[in-house]
């Protein structure tokens, strides 16, 4: 395949995955191939091999002589990848204290600081975005592109939750606090104390999910 069909391939891949990550598509929809190449201005190609990536990635099961149909992320998945997410995250946060930069590190303290910002001003969409930030800093931080890669990836699956999780007041101050002490161990070099900090964030993010009505969560469109 050329170049050019792999681009339009990966962007009809990007768009579906995307529709099903921010609840566009629910669970048990029939993803048509006519009618989303009709949507994206494609032919049935490149939506028939971006949905033969998705199955592989769990989103979609495909059934013989039926169709493709959406599996989505159900709350068993939710807590396997926060509890997956916990220890690589704590892994992350360590080599970040060996390897960031110094445009990483006051990327990360602005996140921190506009986060309290819009917090103080009850814009959580924009809190949800600095939080988004900081933690992809952080993964970048790590110097490993595989580490990166994989954390990013759980970050896009949770999106939903994330910002359910976030939205809810009584986790604002208390999380943005433990990025401050991830990043301030990371500044430090204390790569032990940044692990166990950084895990015990997402530890504690879980016991905020106990909260939060995840069936729900998962049932609704991200506008």
């Amino acid at each position: 395949m050329t170049g050019e069909g792999k681009t339009l391939r990966g962007k009809v891949f990007e768009k579906i995955r995307n529709d099903i990550l921010k609840g566009r598509y629910k669970k048990g929809d029939e993803l048509v191939e006519c009618t989303i190449g009709k949507e994206l201005g494609v032919s049935r190609t490149p939506v028939r091999e971006a949905i033969r990536q998705l199955e592989l990635e769990g989103l979609v099961q495909l059934i013989p002589n039926k169709g493709a149909f959406v599996t989505g992320i159900s709350v068993k998945d939710v807590m396997d990848m926060y509890q997956i997410r916990a220890r690589l995250e704590g892994l992350c946060a360590a080599m970040a204290a060996e390897k960031i930069t110094r445009e990483q590190e006051e990327g990360m303290e602005e996140a921190i600081v506009l986060s309290d910002y819009h917090a103080d001003r009850g814009n959580y969409d924009q809190v949800c975005q600095q939080d988004g930030r900081f933690h992809q800093l952080l993964y970048e931080a790590s110097g490993s592109r595989i580490l990166a890669h994989t954390l990013s990836d759980f970050h896009e699956y949770l999106q939903r939750v994330r910002m359910a999780s976030v939205r809810y007041r009584m986790r604002v101050r208390p999380s943005n606090s433990e990025h401050r002490e991830i990043l301030d161990a990371i500044k430090n070099h204390e790569a032990e104390k940044a692990e166990q900090a950084a895990c015990r964030h997402i530890f504690n993010t879980i016991e905020n999910l106990k909260n939060c009505d995840l069936e729900k969560v998962l049932r609704e469109e991200i506008k």
